[in-house]
C-alpha cells in the first residue's frame, strides 16, 4: 500500500505517466524528491526531477498538449523543461524530465561530459549517494498495461542507508567525486542536513581527492557553500569540510581559525567559536515575534555568512600583552578586507559582499558604548548599521557564546536596552532616514554659495549635529551653520 504522503504527488503526475506510458517509455520520479517522501520529512512542496528512457525529441512529443510552456535550454545534456498550470489552484509547476545518462568531468574539464543511457540503473549508478539513487517507477511495464502502484527501484540499496543514517555513493567514491567534485562539499550538506555518517572509504576519497575541487566553478562552490549554511544546524558539515581538506580548498581562512584563545588556559578556539556563533543565528520560523511581525525580519543567509566570517581577521591580528592575554586588535577591520577578498573569489554578487563585509566590520560595534548609550551614540550605531541594522544586531547577540551564565545575561540586557533605545528615538527622530536638518540646495541659499567643496563640508557638519543633537528645529540648524560658517574663516 502506497503511503498516505505519496498520493498527491503520484496523483499529479499520473497524467503524464499515463503520456509516456502510451508511447511506449518508461517515466520516474528521482531524486531528493523520493527521498524525503520515504523520511517522511514534513515536505509537502517537492521539486519534480522525472528520469525517462525517451530521448529529448520523444521527451517532446510526449509533453505536447499537456504542458502549457515547454524549454529546451537544456536539450543537449537530455533535459525538457516544462510548466503546467494546476486547474484547482491556478499555481504554475515546473517539471524538469532527463533522459537516462551518466556524466563524468574529464582531469580537467569544468563542464560534465554527458552519455545517455538506456537502462535505470545506468542513470542511478552515476548519482551522488545512495539515498539520491532511488526511484519511483510511475509508467509500470512500458509494454502491458502499467502498473497498479510506483514500483521502487533502489539497486544501490538507498532506503537501508537512510534507515541507518548511512552516507555512502553508489559506486566506488572515488568513481563519483571524479565524475563531480562538486558532490564532495554535497556530502557535507547531506550530513548536516539528515544526520548521515560518512563511511570510512568516502572519507579517504575526500582526503585523497579535495584537490580536484580546483576544476569545479566558482559559482557552484558558492551555491553549495550557501546550501549548507542555511540549513538548520549546519555544524556537522562545516566540521566534515575542515578536517577533510576541503575548506583548504576554497575557504582556508575557516581551518587557519584553529588556533588556542588563550595559549596558556587553553580557552576554546576561534574556529569553535565562530561555528557556535554560526550555529545561534537561528532560522526565521524559529523567531515567532520576527513571524507575527512584532520584529523586524533579518536576512537570515546573509547573517549566517557573516557570523562564519565574523573572526577570520583574529590569526593575523594575535598579540599577546602581559596581565591582559591573548589580544586580537583590529580583527573587524582586517577581517572585513579578507572576507572582501573571499567571498569576491567565490564569485558572490557585489551586494552580498558588501552586506557581509559591512557586518564583519561593525561586529564590534554594540561593544564600543559599554558606558551605555546616549541619544549621540544610538544615532551613530544605527547610522552606521544602515539597512543592515536588524543583521547587525543578530550578529551581535548571537556573538556571545560565553558559559558564564551572568556575562550572557548582561549582555543580553545590554542588547536589550539599545534595541529599546533604537525604537524610542525612531518614533522620535525617524531614525530610518537620518540625515541632516538641510539638504545641500538649502545649505547653497541660506549661505550664498556655489557649489562645491564648501557645500560637502558644511553637510559633514550638520550631519555631526544632527548625530550628536538630534532634531534641533529650522532656526536653530540654520543658526547652528552661521556659527559654524564663521568659524571657518568666512564673514
Amino acid at each position: 500500500m502506497v503511503p498516505e504522503r505519496f498520493e498527491p504527488v503520484l496523483r499529479e503526475l499520473s497524467p503524464l505517466a499515463d503520456r509516456f506510458h502510451a508511447a511506449g517509455h518508461r517515466l520516474y520520479l528521482v531524486g531528493g524528491t523520493v527521498r524525503d517522501l520515504l523520511v517522511d520529512s514534513g515536505k509537502t512542496d517537492f521539486d519534480l526531477d522525472l528520469t525517462t528512457d525517451a530521448r529529448p525529441p520523444e521527451i517532446k512529443a510526449c509533453l505536447e498538449g499537456w504542458a502549457d510552456a515547454i524549454w529546451t535550454q537544456g536539450e543537449k545534456f537530455g533535459t525538457i523543461g516544462a510548466h503546467k498550470v494546476n486547474p484547482e489552484t491556478g499555481a504554475t509547476r515546473p517539471y524538469e524530465i532527463t533522459t537516462f545518462r551518466a556524466e563524468a568531468y574529464t582531469d580537467d574539464s569544468r563542464k560534465p561530459h554527458v552519455v545517455f543511457a538506456d537502462e535505470i540503473e545506468a542513470d542511478l549508478a552515476r548519482r551522488d549517494f545512495t539515498v539520491n539513487a532511488m526511484a519511483l517507477e510511475l509508467t509500470g511495464d512500458a509494454s502491458g498495461a502499467g502498473a497498479a502502484m510506483p514500483t521502487l527501484v533502489d539497486p544501490f540499496h538507498g532506503a537501508r542507508d537512510l534507515a541507518t543514517k548511512t552516507l555512502r555513493t553508489p559506486l566506488g567514491p572515488e568513481v563519483s567525486f571524479s565524475d563531480d567534485p562538486l558532490r564532495m562539499l554535497r556530502a557535507a550538506r547531506f550530513i548536516a542536513r539528515y544526520q548521515l555518517q560518512p563511511t570510512d572509504e568516502l572519507v579517504a576519497a575526500v582526503k585523497e581527492m579535495s584537490n580536484r575541487l580546483e576544476i569545479v566553478s566558482a559559482e557552484r562552490i558558492r551555491d553549495e557553500l550557501d546550501k549548507l549554511i542555511v540549513l538548520d544546524h549546519p555544524t556537522a558539515g562545516l566540521w566534515f569540510l575542515i578536517e577533510n581538506g576541503l575548506a583548504d580548498e576554497f575557504l582556508p581562512e575557516l581551518p587557519a581559525m584553529q588556533l588556542e584563545h588563550d595559549p596558556i588556559h587553553r580557552h576554546k578556539d576561534v574556529l569553535t567559536h565562530s561555528l557556535a556563533v554560526v550555529e545561534n543565528v537561528r532560522p526565521l520560523h524559529e523567531h515567532p515575534a520576527i513571524e507575527s511581525g512584532d520584529r523586524p525580519q533579518f536576512d537570515f543567509r546573509l547573517t549566517r555568512l557573516a557570523a562564519l566570517f565574523h573572526d577570520i581577521g583574529k590569526p593575523k591580528t594575535r598579540g599577546y600583552l602581559e596581565g591582559k592575554g591573548t589580544t586580537f586588535h583590529h580583527h573587524d577591520a582586517v577581517g572585513a578586507r579578507m572576507t572582501k577578498k573571499r567571498l569576491s573569489a567565490l564569485r558572490y554578487s557585489n551586494d552580498d559582499v558588501k552586506a557581509i563585509t559591512e557586518l564583519v566590520a561593525l561586529h564590534l560595534r554594540f561593544h564600543t558604548y559599554s558606558m551605555g548609550w546616549s541619544d549621540s551614540a544610538v544615532r551613530r550605531y544605527v547610522r552606521d548599521a544602515g539597512p543592515l541594522l536588524q543583521e547587525l544586531n543578530v550578529l551581535t547577540r548571537c556573538d556571545c557564546t560565553t558559559r558564564n551564565a551572568k556575562k550572557a545575561a548582561r549582555l543580553s540586557r545590554r542588547m536589550d536596552e539599545l534595541e529599546e533605545r533604537i525604537t524610542e528615538l525612531a518614533e522620535a527622530e525617524e531614525l530610518a532616514a537620518l540625515r541632516p536638518e538641510m539638504d545641500g540646495n538649502s545649505v547653497i541659499e541660506h549661505l550664498g554659495i556655489k557649489p562645491g567643496r564648501e557645500v560637502g563640508q558644511a553637510m559633514v557638519f550638520l550631519m555631526e549635529v544632527r548625530l550628536e543633537e538630534g532634531l534641533i528645529g529650522e532656526d536653530a540648524v540654520r543658526a547652528r551653520l552661521d556659527e559654524w560658517w564663521a568659524q571657518n574663516g568666512h564673514p
